[in-house]
Formats: structure tokens, sequence, C-alpha cells
């Protein structure tokens, strides 16, 4: 469930970037790039796949992969390539990604307890 914001800076192809406040919602998937956006840095579908929304209704969107840059740490991570209407959303892959989770006590991302055993 999104409960905060963060800006953050995509970077696509030859290098342009643009900046979005995300909505942070750990119970999506990926993060969705508004279509304006993704299309401003040159972003290309890599495939298509079928989404379930909150009201149960589907929904086909292409996913792609940029670079993300956030004042907690960047890295490389898959995008949904938002359409008309479709807002910013910060989505778990890209927190775990990241190396980050959202406490939702606090409404801030905070660094992954890491585990290896």
């Amino acid at each position: 469930m999104g409960i905060t914001y963060v800006k953050g800076v995509i970077t696509g192809a030859k290098k342009r970037k643009a900046t979005i406040e995300f909505l942070v919602d750990s119970g999506a998937i990926y993060t969705l790039v508004p279509q304006k956006k993704w299309k401003a840095i040159g972003l290309k579908p890599k495939r298509k796949i079928t989404f379930t929304l909150a009201d149960g209704t589907h929904v086909d969107r292409h996913v792609s992969e940029c670079h993300i840059r956030l004042p907690q740490g960047e890295g490389h991570t898959p995008v949904i390539l938002g359409e008309p209407g479709d807002e910013p959303i910060l989505g778990a892959v890209t927190l775990e990604m990241l190396g980050l989770i959202l406490n939702p006590f606090t409404r801030m991302l905070e660094p992954m307890r890491m585990m290896l055993a």
C-alpha cells in the first residue's frame, strides 16, 4: 500500500534523464513510469505483461528497463511503460533491487536487513 512519495531520476537511452515523484507502493510489483516521461528519455518496450488492478480489472502494459536513482541508492530496474492516466509508482522489485524497505511506521525508505545464511 502506498503511503509516501519519493523523488527519483530515471535514465534512458543516450543518457536522457527525467525526474519523477513516485508513490511508494510496496504492494505493487513493478515501478511504473508515466508515458510522457518514458517517451522523453527514449525507453522502448521489451515485452508485454497483463497486470491486475486493485479492483480486479486486467490491463496490458509494456515493460522495459532503466536506471533509477533515489536519495537512498541507485541501480537498474524493470519498469512498466505507463499509458495516459497512469500514475508513477515505485514498486517492490525496484525497492528490493536497491536493498530498501518501506517502514510503515515512519513512512521512510530504509536499508533492508540483509541475511546471508
